[in-house]
């Protein structure tokens, strides 16, 4: 960390540190004296700096963020002398249905709103109908994932509804990952959303 803030103060650039508080708590100590040894030096408006032992240049352009998950196993309450150091932005739940259409139809799909759409209320479904485990993932990960399979056939297969397309995609992603008691109610989901004609999920290779 040391050498890599040694590297922002003279470039003058900015960095964000993606899940801060995975850092364990000891260095995460050490990280706040560095930090606010480069605040200090930008507020002093200096042109050069020690930093840890190191005569350094300064580009008061430079800046640090963090972002942090509160409350997840593994994670670390951030140390009050670093606190300080942050002003706390909130961040809002991103719109996966925009997001998701946007993508959609950079990967040419014509019908790119509605399909996004339900994506969507088939993860809702999944979240409030199947069970409770640690590796069940309905957020933007996971959607992101069934739009990259989605894209994937929608190259190999060009004439394909797109409503199947979708639905295959849905159940390629998420088959795998499942419990077997999960099963059923994930078929109950996505059979909730209209398609086109969800038999037509298992797609054939055009050779086949």
């Amino acid at each position: 960390m040391s050498k890599f803030f040694k590297g922002l103060a003279q470039a003058g650039a900015w960095a964000c540190f993606d899940e801060f508080n995975r850092i364990e708590l000891e260095v995460l100590s050490v990280v706040a004296q560095q930090i606010l040894s480069i605040q200090r030096a930008i507020q002093a408006k200096q042109k050069r700096f020690l930093f840890e032992g190191t005569d350094l240049t300064l580009d008061r352009s430079c800046a640090i963020f963090i972002t942090m998950n509160p409350g997840y196993a593994g994670r670390s309450e951030l140390p009050d002398n670093l606190k300080v150091l942050f002003r706390t932005v909130a961040m809002m739940v991103p719109d996966y249905a925009l997001i998701g259409e946007i993508v959609l139809y950079s990967m040419g799909f014509v019908d790119a709103r509605a399909l996004a759409h339900k994506i969507v209320a088939v993860y809702k479904l999944c979240s409030e109908q199947l069970s409770s485990q640690h590796h069940y993932d309905y957020g933007m990960r996971a959607v992101k994932s069934v739009l990259t399979a989605a894209g994937n056939l929608k190259l190999k297969f060009p004439d394909v509804s797109e409503d199947i397309i979708m639905l295959r995609s849905i159940r390629d992603v998420n088959l795998a990952k499942f419990l077997a008691h999960d099963l059923p109610c994930l078929t109950v989901s996505y059979q909730s959303v209209p398609w086109s004609d969800p038999t037509k999920a298992g797609l054939r290779s055009p050779a086949g």
